[in-house]
């Protein structure tokens, strides 16, 4: 799949060809035919309707169902099923007819270019989202005509399911994103009433068993509609939740290890060619930089002293083996995925690499494991354990920074700059300073970040294009 970014780039490198005299204007054409320049400013305002027509089919369904709910006492009951059916029936029915007119495509264009969409296919999409919403409307007043009892995370597991339902036999971005952003939202409220028992059996195994549903759910989806932001979405889903097994099912040393270490191991590993029939890494950075992201907060919530000195050692209770089943089954899958890395890099010729290795983050998983293990079961390091993360931190931000001169990616490098800037100011503030020291440190911080931004700039103009 072309992206428009590089048409774009490419149509401007072909113009300055043209001028310079290197390929003459009939060239000039096809390349322009091939990659459909003419389409560029087209498929720009193509994703601003579609912007606009999803928050005007959000708009529009609530204020359907303000409209509903002032005159919700007036009609009868029969009034109010056969309203409510036939609304939903009728926007999903207008926006499926819509949805499916064929994209225009020109003759000449390249089969790996994309198709333009037309005005009523992205109506037709903003439609299906307002009927998505109208589903869960339906769910909760249908509930409450028949008096029928339930919690409120249980309603939006239903009805995530049902939009995930949607969004599979439409294979739409929208409706994936809508349905993970629900289903997720209701197991943030059933863990915040965590002692609660669900209504239905089925809905209590959906929350017990939430990572290895969540895989099922929305990384396939995430392939079928080719949306990095399903897959984040979905992975931050299966993360969160298999922390909250572990928590739940482990109580103990070796779960806060695992607790530690599982998470940024599983995402990591993560390689899309695992897969059959997937040969492209098109997942694989956005799950790694979800590993750096945790790896980062972990350093830094660990680099306070006061989180060691305070942090008493878990009571050990039975293990919750119904929840351990999912750190079984992604504990499992991750071993999997290191030992196929392990023999990628085994079979790799040696050449210089400018990325952070798979090595140096292995050793740094690793390392957030053993030391709590360490520390809560032989005996307490709060000083060594606190300069040792501090430490760990500091080399992930100049590893950060490294990588994003190397390869001029801005967000990497200020990601490292950050991480960098926040430890200074944690320490700073952590420990009792003077205020001209703090001063002192603001300003020094402050010329710092303005000179380093200079200089990478700087620095980013001279790196030749590939």
């Amino acid at each position: 799949m072309i992206s428009d970014k590089f048409r774009r780039e490419l149509r401007e490198e072909a113009k300055l060809w043209q001028a310079e005299g290197l390929i003459d204007t009939s060239f000039y054409q096809q390349l322009s035919e091939r990659y459909q320049f003419n389409t560029l400013e087209t498929a720009s305002r193509n994703r601003f309707l579609s912007i606009l027509m999803s928050l005007g089919g959000i708009l529009l369904g609530i204020g359907v169902i303000t409209f509903v709910a002032a005159n919700w006492q007036v009609w009868s009951r029969e009034v109010r099923v056969a309203m409510l059916l036939s609304l939903f029936v009728a926007v999903n029915a207008a926006g499926f007819y819509l949805w499916r007119i064929p994209p225009s495509r020109s003759q000449n264009s390249h089969p790996n270019m994309p198709a333009t969409k037309g005005r009523n296919k992205l109506l037709g999409e903003g439609l299906l989202l307002l009927g998505s919403l109208i589903l869960g409307a339906n769910m909760a007043l249908m509930a409450q005509m028949f008096h029928i009892g339930g919690s409120s995370y249980g309603l939006f597991l239903a009805w995530g399911i049902g939009v995930l339902g949607m969004a599979y036999s439409l294979r739409l971005t929208s409706l994936g994103v809508l349905s993970a952003l629900l289903i997720g939202l209701g197991y943030g409220l059933a863990v915040l009433d965590w002692s609660s028992k669900v209504e239905f059996s089925w809905l209590e195994v959906l929350v017990r068993q939430m990572p290895i549903a969540a895989s099922i759910m929305f990384v396939p989806l995430a392939y079928w509609c080719r949306s990095r932001a399903i897959f984040a979405i979905g992975a931050i889903a299966i993360i969160f939740s298999l922390q909250v097994s572990i928590a739940q099912g482990l109580n103990s040393t070796w779960g806060v290890a695992i607790f530690c270490a599982l998470p940024p191991a599983l995402l990591w590993g993560y390689d899309d060619a695992m897969w059959p029939k997937v040969h492209s890494r098109l997942f694989q950075p956005t799950a790694r930089s979800l590993a750096l992201l945790f790896l980062a907060g972990l350093f830094y919530l660990l680099s306070f002293y006061g989180f060691w000195q305070d942090s008493p050692n878990p009571a050990p209770t039975d293990p919750d083996w119904v929840l351990l089943a999912n750190v079984a089954v992604l504990g499992g899958f991750t071993v999997f995925e290191w030992l196929r890395l392990g023999r990628l890099e085994l079979r790799r010729p040696k050449q210089k690499k400018v990325n952070l290795t798979t090595g140096a983050i292995g050793i740094l998983i690793l390392a957030s494991a053993f030391i709590p293990l360490f520390h809560l079961s032989f005996t307490p390091i709060p000083q060594l354990a606190t300069f040792l993360f501090n430490v760990f931190l500091f080399l992930l931000a100049v590893g950060l920074i490294r990588e994003g001169l190397a390869l001029g990616n801005r967000q990497t490098f200020w990601g490292g700059m950050v991480l960098i800037t926040l430890q200074i100011i944690s320490r700073l503030f952590e420990y009792n300073t003077g205020l001209l020291l703090k001063s002192f440190v603001f300003v020094l911080c402050g010329i710092g970040v303005i000179a380093a931004g200079l200089w990478f700039e700087r620095h980013f103009a001279k790196i030749p294009d590939e």
